[in-house]
């Protein structure tokens, strides 16, 4: 992970160089520049309203960046839309999980065959392995699970199209603690097993921990500091760069 302007595109999965995007002409993102390399686990943290949503839907597609360019595994994919990112193999799990209610779990986890290159075989029972209770309530519609089986549902969808790299936007907000061990239990192993790059936006500090290797905190639409799990777990440095 690097703060500064990549010298060499190809070498990284995903990098963002001098990248601005906003609502209606208000700035969020200010000329933020940052390279993910392949397979890192990466975490960006800070305060409420510092801009982390927003950085994270420009990478999507979903904000339009106004000025600078976004590359993922060397293509320049600033002027695309989010369909064509996903289908590239960059998958996101929003804040407030975006499933479909009405649908089925089984429904909504094909949904995941949109996400990175097409495939004669989607493995479900993988996804069934990971998240068991998915399986039991395949037939069930979404929105009558529980808020957990829900996020479980929206990141298994994600993962049976193998994305390139997990983009996850507060995995943990709104679980019940059982659930988000589990959850954090399976990104790490989809890590370390799999070689999944993750970029995860997250205010629990246990969930960090468990999934990231390295953390970069945001603030005022900036990234102003790269640290360790470990450092930040200080109660001094989270009083720094988190505390209200």
């Amino acid at each position: 992970m690097l703060l500064s302007t990549p010298a060499g595109w190809s070498l990284n999965l995903l990098a963002l160089e001098s990248v601005r995007s906003g609502y209606d002409g208000v700035p969020i993102v200010r000329g933020l520049s940052v390279t993910i390399k392949q397979g890192a686990s990466t975490a960006i943290v800070g305060r409420n309203g510092v801009g982390k949503t927003t950085l994270v839907k420009t990478i999507m597609g979903l904000v339009t960046a106004t000025s600078g360019r976004i590359v993922f595994d060397g293509r320049d994919i600033t002027l695309i839309d989010a369909r064509q990112r996903a289908r590239l193999g960059l998958g996101y799990v929003p804040q407030g999980r975006g499933i479909f209610a009405r649908l089925t779990v089984f429904e909504n986890l094909c949904m995941g065959e949109l996400v990175g290159i097409p495939r004669d075989r989607y493995e479900y029972e993988r996804i069934y392995d990971l998240f068991p209770i998915l399986k039991e309530r395949r037939r069930q519609r979404a929105g009558t699970l529980s808020g957990g089986e829900q996020q479980m549902l929206a990141i298994g969808r994600i993962l049976l199209g193998r994305p390139s790299i997990l983009v996850l936007d507060e995995p943990s907000e709104g679980v019940q603690p059982s659930i988000v061990e589990r959850i954090a239990s399976v990104l790490a192993q989809e890590h370390a097993e799999n070689g999944l790059t993750i970029l995860l936006i997250e205010q629990n500090l246990d969930v960090v921990q468990m999934i990231s290797e390295e953390c970069l905190v945001m603030e005022k639409g900036k990234l102003v500091a790269q640290l360790s799990p470990e450092e930040l777990a200080r109660p001094e440095v989270a009083k720094q760069y988190l505390a209200i």
